[in-house]
């Protein structure tokens, strides 16, 4: 009788499940940045009232006003320039920001992103890419139209572009984190002169529809505890002739004061939206 031999069987092995990484904030904040900017180019309405109300404003100044200072050789067409570089950073950064994230609060899209496994950062990467990108092309605009009809000069000089470079990003920076603020004060569809108000009264006593020395002293004086002010001085001093610093009230560009103002800014702004940025309205507790 012949015996059969064991049939040894070994356990099946069970197939190794990979974990998937969750997507970085950074990642995740990527992505919202190309969808924030897609959906401003989408919308027509406010694309159009972001890139035209500043040109729109140099057109009239510049053709209203059209005189050339004899000590420095600067037209007013060139300061008014400067001035438009700093309110369209201004305007976008925090107008423009503080009305979009408060329509979002009231309409109850905020609610539901916190509510998503989205980081809060990817949402404030998303708005600041939004920002910056449309705030470059409408720089880029102004730019190419006072070089091209009212005589402003582009520098030459690696260090001028630098100072543009701080004093944009300080200056965006500012704005921006003062504009998320802001946009508590947006209750419902008719909350836009709240922001609207304070924003006009800084572009007329900052240089930007005035030229600042112009000014009266006090003005001057409470003017300079804004960042607009700055913005516009360090514009100024980016693409007008360092003649034209004579003009202004300290004989100087003051980059020393403009980086040390903006950067404080920064930090209140900072400070400020930690405190109080709110996800939800007042009224959903």
């Amino acid at each position: 009788m012949t015996t059969t031999p064991a049939v040894v069987r070994t356990p099946a092995r069970t197939p190794r499940v990979r974990a998937i990484a969750a997507p970085s904030a950074l990642r995740i904040g990527r992505a919202r940045a190309v969808l924030e900017v897609r959906q401003f180019f989408r919308n027509k309405g406010a694309m159009f009232f972001t890139f035209s109300m500043p040109l729109v404003m140099f057109l009239l100044l510049a053709s209203i006003f059209d005189e050339t200072d004899k000590a420095t050789g600067v037209s007013t067409q060139q300061v008014y320039v400067t001035g438009m570089l700093a309110m369209g950073v201004m305007s976008t950064c925090l107008q423009s920001l503080a009305l979009q994230v408060g329509g979002e609060r009231h309409n109850g899209t905020l609610k539901r992103l916190r509510a998503t496994p989205m980081p809060p950062a990817a949402y404030f990467l998303g708005k600041i890419a939004m920002v910056v990108v449309t705030s470059l092309v409408q720089a880029a605009i102004l730019l190419g139209l006072g070089a091209a009809f009212f005589g402003l000069e582009l520098p030459a000089d690696p260090g001028r572009w630098f100072t543009f470079v701080w004093v944009y990003l300080l200056g965006a920076t500012a704005c921006t984190l003062i504009g998320l603020v802001a946009s508590n004060l947006v209750k419902g569809e008719n909350g836009g002169p709240v922001v609207l108000l304070p924003v006009m009264v800084l572009q007329f006593i900052s240089g930007v529809f005035v030229i600042f020395s112009q000014l009266p002293k006090g003005v001057q004086i409470v003017s300079a505890v804004f960042p607009l002010k700055w913005m516009c001085q360090g514009m100024r001093s980016v693409f007008l002739p360092d003649a034209y610093a004579s003009v202004e009230p300290a004989g100087g560009w003051e980059h020393g004061r403009t980086a040390m103002v903006l950067a404080a800014w920064v930090v209140v702004g900072a400070i400020m939206c930690l405190k109080w940025f709110r996800w939800k309205g007042e009224d959903e507790g």
